[in-house]
């Protein structure tokens, strides 16, 4: 039988499904190896270093997370079902969640630059026409409730599955609702 050829692909696939399952610090030359059943030299022709391998998985999992988005928000309510798929995917895929909040964004100075390059612009607009309040308003509010989310998210991510979803969604409903406030009493 013919020896599998290993691909650059299948290093990252192995690299990526070895942190989707146990964490990047799992993302080691030797796991590589093993999941794809060969030696260490396939790994070590592909990635010039391990730190490039982990960037690219990074990249992988940014592009997961946003899928999982995509594939799980209510168009009729694209605000709230955004801030609970985050939650969802947090307790669902607490890895990547974690690999995805805590890759280094280069280059960010302020929370303005963050909700620029993390956010779709178009939501606010959609806020804005939905709420009938300013599009600055309608950003601030977003801000808020991306920072509130990421927070209920890593906190998820790092304790038991087992915290009740009904509970985080309804101190979800309770951040919004203040930040709605706090918003609307600026306005």
């Amino acid at each position: 039988m013919p020896k599998q050829r290993i691909t650059k692909e299948m290093v990252i696939d192995a690299a990526f499904e070895i942190a989707r399952d146990s964490g990047m610090e799992k993302v080691m030359v030797k796991s590589i190896a093993e999941k794809l059943n060969c030696s260490v030299q396939p790994i070590y022709s592909y990635c010039e270093n391990m730190e490039s391998l982990r960037r690219q998985v990074a990249w992988c999992a940014k592009k997961f997370v946003q899928e999982y988005i995509r594939t799980h928000i209510d168009r009729d309510d694209l605000f709230g079902s955004t801030g609970r798929a985050y939650v969802k995917m947090a307790k669902e895929e607490p890895y990547l969640f974690k690999i995805f909040v805590f890759q280094e964004r280069e280059n960010i100075t302020s929370l303005e630059e963050l909700y620029v390059s993390e956010t779709n612009p178009d939501i606010a607009e959609v806020i804005a026409e939905q709420m009938n309040i300013p599009i600055e308003e309608a950003r601030q509010l977003h801000l808020h409730m991306l920072i509130y989310t990421i927070g209920i998210g890593t906190i998820c991510s790092v304790t038991s599955s087992k915290l009740s979803e009904k509970e985080i969604f309804y101190q979800q409903e309770l951040a919004y609702q203040a930040f709605l406030k706090q918003v609307l009493k600026e306005k």
